[in-house]
């Protein structure tokens, strides 16, 4: 015997609505996904346009670059002589090699201090549990001024020291509470389960929470690798011998500022031509960019995942 399934009445069923930015026009039609592309091309320009301006500038040559009077938006005949001369031993090239220094080991050194920070703060039995949370917070709320951090360096006597460059900022309150956010919501049955068969606390962090938190981990590894990175004012008050700059300072220096580099800052051999200075400073733009650009490839399938920590799920 078949039994027909009572059908829902007339009057209960509520017609579909599209809803659209452009009145008369659903999201779907082809003059609405025509505007949406055309937005999305003009966001695109926007951000690749003065990129290329930059990296074809600092291709071009000397007379391509005066007869334009600035930016080059295609080179005719591209040049590197502006990067060799930049990488050539001078100063830009030691900033280059302080500032992956400072930033391989600043982020190291903040990844281990900011992961055990945060996993003794995720263990609510842990010794001074409260109090050093309370610390960590308002230090969030009540940040140091730039005199009182001057004295306290000048006091442990990092002035001109590259440890002045990452102990200030080694580690970082927001990343601590987000590591502690993701480390408290993984299974702590698992834990107890790893304590029962007597794994001790650091077997525990590294065998364990480690290797389940990666995508965190690696999020926030990137957070401190681009500060690190991008910092140039702790360099600004700290170094006072300019061959331990790191290249951001000499990005402002020479490019804010719209200084000349010299032909022995460059270490160019005597006589030689010395490149255009658009051609210096937009090689010296594009070489403070690279490694980061290359850097987050490797970190992006991760941000999707770590980024979401802590949101609300509906």
């Amino acid at each position: 015997m078949t039994t027909l399934s009572p059908t829902r009445p007339a009057s209960r069923v509520k017609p579909h609505r599209s809803y659209s930015a452009v009145p008369g026009e659903s999201p779907g039609s082809p003059p609405w996904r025509a505007l949406k592309s055309l937005l999305l091309l003009v966001c695109v320009l926007l951000v690749v346009l003065p990129f290329v301006a930059i990296v074809s500038t600092s291709l071009a040559d000397a007379a391509q670059v005066t007869e334009a009077g600035g930016f080059v938006m295609w080179p005719d005949n591209p040049s590197f002589d502006a990067y060799t001369a930049l990488l050539s031993g001078g100063l830009v090239s030691k900033a280059m090699t302080v500032s992956v220094g400072v930033t391989v080991v600043g982020t190291a050194l903040s990844l281990i201090s900011s992961i055990m920070l945060a996993y003794g703060l995720s263990r609510p039995g842990s010794f001074g549990h409260k109090p050093v949370l309370m610390l960590l917070l308002m230090s969030m709320l009540f940040v140091p001024g730039v005199i009182p951090t001057y004295l306290t360096v000048k006091q442990l006597g990092l002035i001109n020291s590259y440890w002045s460059l990452i102990l200030p900022t080694m580690i970082n309150a927001f990343n601590v509470i987000v590591l502690r956010s993701f480390f408290m919501s993984l299974p702590r049955e698992l834990i107890d389960a790893a304590r029962i068969d007597g794994a001790s606390e650091w077997s525990i962090l590294t065998r364990i929470v480690v290797p389940l938190s990666k995508a965190s981990i690696g999020v926030i590894g990137l957070f401190y690798a681009v500060t690190y990175w991008n910092a140039f004012f702790n360099a600004l008050m700290f170094m006072n011998d300019a061959s331990k700059w790191p290249v951001q300072l000499v990005l402002r220096t020479y490019v804010i500022n719209n200084s000349t580099l010299s032909g022995g800052q460059l270490d160019v051999a005597a006589g030689a031509p010395v490149p255009p200075a658009q051609s210096l400073q937009a090689a010296i733009l594009v070489l403070s960019i690279v490694p980061i650009v290359l850097v987050y490839p490797f970190v992006q399938r991760h941000m999707n995942k770590g980024v979401m920590i802590g949101a609300v799920k509906g």
